[in-house]
């Protein structure tokens, strides 16, 4: 069984068709590229996978369940995480409190426990800080630990980002953009990163980027939009050798 698989997804906002006939199948540990021109509808796609929109059309299921119409929530808990094309940190907060936050849905006390500092407080907040620990270490950003996230590198924020997405303990991990606004060293650390992730985790990963040096050197395959509509699908090489790929996409 493929972890997703996504139905005739459409979605129309004010008469445009935004996404239409859209249909993805992504194997449990595939390293999946969405690809596209600006404005194809590739941020849309992870909109409606991640519950921010309803689609008009269209069945999205995870692992075999149906969450169409699920809110961001449930879906988050269903096992998809997100990172976003302009990060979304909690600049104010330190980088181990960053990935605490993602962790908060696994550990729990109640709100008199947290207020009081009593119970099962001091307990559950060493294990969140052991597990963020972990993940901060497989990330880097040990030594960070108590930074603030906005006093990070742009290329450690979006290692932190990625790393807050992983507390939620995801089935399968949305990359939007992670490249964009990098320079060179740091688009090859963030490739370095995902190859990490997918290896430490296990993890199933479909990305949004334009960086074609970081598609072609992580993606197995490619899903290309043009217009709201997939314009060809398959293994990677195989589509970035499509005439019409290269046509629409790369603009020659």
């Amino acid at each position: 069984m493929a972890l997703l698989e996504v139905n005739n997804l459409c979605i129309s906002f004010g008469g445009l068709r935004a996404v239409d006939d859209f249909n993805i199948t992504i194997e449990k540990g595939e390293l999946y590229g969405l690809i596209g021109p600006n404005g194809a509808g590739k941020t849309t796609v992870f909109n409606l996978l991640t519950g921010v929109y309803k689609p008009n059309e269209g069945i999205i299921r995870l692992d075999g369940k149906d969450i169409t119409r699920k809110s961001t929530t449930e879906i988050n808990h269903e096992g998809i995480a997100r990172t976003f094309q302009n990060i979304r940190l909690f600049k104010d907060m330190s980088v181990i409190d960053n990935v605490k936050v993602g962790l908060s849905e696994r550990f729990k006390y109640s709100m008199i426990e947290g207020i009081l500092h009593i119970g099962n407080y001091k307990k559950v907040e060493k294990e969140m800080d052991e597990e963020a620990m972990k993940l901060l270490s497989v990330f880097d950003l040990d030594k960070e630990r108590d930074t603030l996230a906005a006093n990070l590198p742009y290329g450690k924020q979006r290692k932190l980002e990625i790393a807050r997405a992983m507390a939620t303990n995801p089935k399968l991990l949305l990359l939007d953009e992670p490249a964009a606004g990098m320079n060179p060293n740091e688009t090859g650390e963030l490739m370095d990163t995902i190859a990490l992730v997918r290896k430490e985790f296990g993890m199933t990963i479909l990305l949004i980027e334009h960086d074609m040096k970081l598609v072609s050197g992580i993606c197995e395959k490619l899903t290309v939009l043009n217009f709201g509509r997939v314009l060809c699908q398959g293994e990677t090489k195989t589509v970035l050798s499509d005439p019409e790929v290269i046509k629409a996409y790369l603009g020659e």
